[in-house]
């Protein structure tokens, strides 16, 4: 495509005002034609320089001033859209004529040419070459830094001492521990994970300002991995973080985790979502710790308990265990997800514990059929159901001039449980998984082979000890 070129020589022609007028709207018509033939991209910004046309994807060298929730070329007027805004809404918009603003400058010409997408800006101070122009970031490294900002004050150190027992000379052994935690509320309540803080005599918080303060537990949860502190600080030296919802994550999506890895006070790292719903093996007996999220962001031994976060600065997990054969990330990381968090914590805070359903089943064996019941809670839930167990039977034999009594157990005489509410059920982590799905008080129905056939039996949930 041609050039238009317009001159000012100092002195004014015959026909100036006519003049003017006509180069002025042919230059704004080859300059649009030059525009709309290059690449449009969302979110980029077009700058006009006295010679040259040339279209910045990456927002183009300009000075970034905030306005009307806009980045503005202070240059040329055009309006680029922040991180985060997308949409034609978004497109530039000049506020006047470049080519009057130039005119007024007094430009001695005005050159179009065609805007050529992968021009880059020569930084005038280094001579490189900079496609960023004099924009300091990219829109990535600008959400970083914000998500960094805004959180990093609701992450705390936590440092443990506690005693092992020496097994040979059986002494004590002092031993420490650090992790991370996250600021909840303005009442001093710190959330962190069960592990960090398990069997701890003492334990201490520092805050973002390097301020220490003692910390009692609150409660804990070994099913979850969850645990509640409690330290007295002034509520402006408090900053809760913001929990966002673990239930609309996506393979693939951005996240932030921010800890003390190796005692390095709030260490930023970053990565993907790699896959959702992976388990976890739980301090307690039969069960799993379900719903965690996988991610690849670097995690060390210290990033225990601090929070994940999405590029909202919304916490959506709370950071728990890498898998590693050395100890140290390889980039496979787990964080339990937030819903779980919200989930428990108030039941820690207010109890110190969680409450959770009681059936009134006190063992089970596991076969290939379903959950064959082996003892129930004397009085329990079950029992007063109507649930059976094994029958004990006794017997008597005589030998000789004595007679003898015992004890054999029928389990042929129990219930097997083969589903809850109708849902089919095999392991015992699924049939803790439907109860605890519940809340004491709660009436649900046990599904059980008795006597070869299925039967249904409403069950009241109580309250677990």
């Amino acid at each position: 495509m041609g050039s238009a070129l317009l001159h000012f020589n100092g002195k004014r022609p015959a026909g100036f005002a006519l003049g003017l007028a006509t180069g002025l709207a042919l230059g704004a018509l080859l300059a649009g034609m030059c525009l709309l033939s290059g690449e449009h991209r969302e979110g980029s910004s077009i700058r006009l320089t006295a010679r040259t046309a040339f279209a910045f994807p990456s927002g183009g060298p300009t000075s970034e001033t905030a306005t009307g929730g806009k980045f503005l070329d202070n240059a040329a007027g055009f309006g680029r859209a922040p991180a985060g805004k997308t949409g034609s809404g978004d497109a530039a918009q000049h506020s006047e004529s470049a080519f009057w603003r130039f005119a007024q400058l007094g430009q001695p010409a005005l050159r179009l040419e065609p805007a050529i997408a992968d021009q880059t800006y020569i930084d005038p101070l280094t001579g490189y070459r900079d496609p960023l122009g004099t924009s300091e970031y990219t829109l990535e490294e600008r959400v970083g830094i914000a998500v960094y900002d805004n959180v990093n004050r609701s992450v705390v150190n936590i440092s443990t001492r506690s005693v092992q027992m020496e097994r040979f000379f059986l002494f004590e052994i002092p031993t420490e521990g650090e992790g991370s935690g996250v600021v909840l509320d303005k009442q001093g309540h710190i959330l962190t994970n069960f592990h960090v803080v398990d069997g701890a005599r003492d334990i201490q918080v520092t805050l973002f300002d390097g301020s220490t303060y003692e910390a009692r537990m609150v409660g804990g949860d070994p099913a979850t991995d969850i645990s509640v502190l409690r330290i007295d600080a002034p509520s402006d030296r408090l900053y809760p973080v913001v929990f966002g919802d673990s239930s609309r994550l996506r393979v693939g999506q951005r996240v932030y985790a921010i800890g003390n890895p190796f005692g390095l006070e709030r260490t930023l790292t970053t990565g993907i979502i790699s896959s959702l719903n992976r388990e976890l093996p739980s301090q307690r007996q039969y069960r799993k710790i379900t719903q965690v999220i996988q991610i690849d962001a670097a995690i060390n031994p210290g990033n225990s308990g601090g929070p994940l976060l999405d590029t909202h600065s919304r916490m959506i997990g709370m950071n728990t265990a890498i898998a590693s054969r050395t100890g140290e990330s390889a980039g496979v990381g787990f964080a339990i997800p937030v819903n779980t968090v919200a989930r428990i914590v108030p039941q820690l805070i207010k109890n110190g514990r969680v409450v959770r359903p009681d059936v009134g089943i006190a063992r089970v064996y596991q076969t290939e059929l379903g959950l064959l019941i082996a003892a129930l809670v004397p009085n329990g839930a079950a029992e007063r159901a109507g649930l059976r167990g094994p029958q004990i039977i006794r017997r008597r034999r005589q030998h000789g001039p004595f007679i003898y009594e015992y004890q054999t157990v029928d389990r042929s005489a129990a219930d097997l449980i083969v589903g809850v509410n109708g849902k089919r059920i095999r392991t015992v982590e699924e049939f803790l998984t439907e109860i605890e799905s519940h809340e004491p008080g709660d009436q649900v129905v046990i599904n059980v082979i008795r006597e070869g056939r299925e039967i249904a039996v409403p069950v009241i949930l109580d309250a677990g000890r």
